[in-house]
């Protein structure tokens, strides 16, 4: 199962990316977890001490990689963020993305992939979504069984929605701090997800009583999910000092189980992934891809390749 975070900046997203992905390696699952937000702080909060290779500097690798022996991709220039896999494409196992060459392994034994920061040669220049653009093919040409699980933190706020990488997950949770800035940024991500059937479920953060539960509840209403509470063990993860799951609060591993219960769940809808893949190729291709590569990126779409197992 493929899961995105998201929130307003500071609502604890990252926090519960990695909280989340500790808390599935830790019942035996195996997790690959993916920072795809601007900040990079997901190595930080899982204890890695070097990050891992950004994946936003490989994306001709990772281009040349993907593309395989599809006869309508002629090269690595010709292949852009959402250029969806065909016949000869190479498509990926979960195995072969935890064993990828820019992932590092986690203190808990589960594998991390990043985009990467912004290089000195991108201020100014370039944009966060070129980097995300690795992941959206990744996650394109991913072929993921039960039982496997990614685990992706993504961009702040609306900011998701600038590329169709939104679309690429079974789940998404969006956390929320009991605040009406943390509200509004659901409103805001429910208002353009409803169109593209994102199954979303909202995770209250940082909550410190039943007024806090009382306010979601009247915010979100049945998007609402589950909630953190305050947690003095959440505080020393964030802070670099020892952590252990069993050290969380029994109401906080609660909602940790509640979020994988939920998440496996889903059901698996390959159509829609395949479809809204090519509608998002094709949108793209018409707003500036073509033009960017003097090719008609239509042409990539094959009509007889079926997506999944």
């Amino acid at each position: 199962m493929r899961v995105a975070f998201v929130g307003k900046g500071g609502s604890g997203k990252t926090t519960m990316s990695a909280l989340f992905a500790r808390y599935v390696a830790g019942q035996g699952a195996p997790v690959v977890a993916v920072d795809a937000d601007i900040n990079q702080h997901l190595a930080l909060v899982l204890g890695v001490e070097e990050p891992p290779e950004p994946l936003g500097s490989h994306l001709t690798e990772i281009k040349d990689m993907l593309r395989g022996d599809n006869p309508r991709i002629p090269s690595a220039e010709a292949m852009v963020k959402t250029t969806p896999p065909g016949r000869g494409s190479r498509l990926l196992s979960f195995e072969d993305l935890a064993a990828s060459e820019y992932a590092v392994t986690t203190p808990e034994g589960m594998r991390l992939l990043a985009t990467g920061p912004f290089s000195e040669d991108d201020l100014g220049v370039a944009c966060y979504h070129s980097k995300v653009g690795a992941v959206e093919l990744l996650l394109n040409h991913l072929v993921d069984g039960e039982g496997e699980y990614v685990v992706v933190d993504m961009t702040a706020g609306a900011d998701s929605f600038a590329s169709g990488l939104f679309t690429r997950f079974d789940l998404t949770f969006l956390v929320a701090e009991p605040t009406r800035q943390g509200v509004s940024v659901y409103r805001q991500y429910r208002d353009y997800a409803a169109d593209y059937d994102v199954p979303l479920a909202v995770v209250g953060n940082k909550v410190h009583d039943p007024a806090d539960v009382d306010f979601l509840h009247a915010q979100v209403g049945d998007d609402l999910l589950t909630w953190m509470e305050h947690s003095a063990a959440v505080r020393a993860m964030e802070q670099g000092r020892s952590f252990a799951l069993d050290r969380l609060e029994p109401a906080n591993a609660d909602a940790l189980a509640l979020l994988r219960k939920h998440l496996d769940a889903q059901a698996k809808d390959w159509a829609r992934f395949g479809r809204q893949a090519e509608e998002f190729h094709l949108r793209n291709a018409r707003s500036w891809a073509n033009a960017r590569t003097g090719l008609d990126l239509a042409d990539q779409i094959d009509p007889e390749f079926v997506y999944g197992t």
